[in-house]
């Protein structure tokens, strides 16, 4: 397979970029947060075209949105994720519809399956926060089967979150050497990172909307739940933690497709990816 020759430089400790990462989302609940999400596993579920007996691998499931996907189509999955927390969340959600879905510890950088184990890999907003990217592509797509499938929601550079992001470097710059996870937002990007194991790619531009009363309570509930928006205020001194909050609260309100009339509806753009591989 033929991946990306953009490696971060040798003095990137990437053991230490990713137990600082593991802390982040153990931080906070994200599975309050991707209850905001689960109409997107849905339709990547869908827009991958799963068929019922599958076996499906869902990379960094959190609290297992695409794992069930899957499973409500009838194909036998594995969720894995490196949250502990988060996975016994899946759990509990997977007993009360009860679905098959199995989930395990286990790193997305170094998946603990065979090769060609998997009829189809999923990962929604997930891989694409791993610090190797070019590993964990190669990891998606050695467990998956040749015909296979590799069906991957990633936010965009340009989009609310993208620029979410990059707000938060402005404030807390992140650590050198490492690629951007909204890199994975760019079509060439993830071509350049799958390489010669893509048969054949799909990418559809999509657009999510995180709907609250306010700018600023859309800030209160990142700031509460998601762990990389809570880790960052706490960083901050007083002064620094409410220049943040009203930076997030003014992009929230650009993202606006209400245009500030009512309730705030932020439109958040991301691609779906399908790869077929080789």
């Amino acid at each position: 397979m033929t991946m990306t020759q953009t490696a971060a430089p040798a003095t990137v400790d990437f053991a230490a970029v990713k137990q600082r990462q593991q802390a982040t989302w153990a931080s906070g609940d994200f599975s309050v947060v991707g209850a905001r999400i689960v109409f997107q596993a849905e339709l990547l579920c869908e827009t991958a075209d799963l068929q019922a007996g599958w076996r499906v691998l869902d990379v960094a499931t959190g609290s297992g949105n695409a794992a069930l996907a899957a499973a409500r189509r009838g194909c036998s999955v594995v969720g894995i994720d490196y949250v502990p927390g988060l996975l016994e969340r899946g759990r509990i959600r997977a007993a009360a519809e009860q679905l098959p879905v199995e989930f395990l510890a286990a790193d997305a950088e170094d998946l603990p399956f065979p090769d060609a184990s998997f009829d189809a890999v999923t990962s929604i907003y997930g891989a694409m926060f791993t610090p190797e990217h070019e590993r964990a592509a190669a990891e998606l797509a050695r467990v998956c089967r040749p015909g296979g499938r590799i069906a991957l929601a990633c936010w965009t550079p340009a989009g609310f979150i993208g620029e979410t992001f990059l707000l938060f470097s402005r404030y807390i710059p992140p650590a050198p050497g490492l690629q951007p996870p909204v890199r994975w937002g760019e079509e060439a990007y993830q071509r350049r990172l799958f390489g010669d194991a893509v048969a054949s790619m799909t990418v559809v531009p999509r657009t999510a909307i995180f709907r609250f009363p306010s700018a600023e309570e859309n800030v209160a509930f990142f700031r509460t739940w998601y762990g990389p928006t809570l880790k960052a205020f706490e960083a901050l001194d007083a002064a620094r933690r409410n220049a943040l909050s009203e930076d997030l609260a003014a992009l929230a309100r650009r993202f606006d497709r209400n245009h500030g009339k009512g309730p705030i509806a932020i439109a958040a753009d991301y691609i779906e990816t399908v790869i077929t591989r080789a």
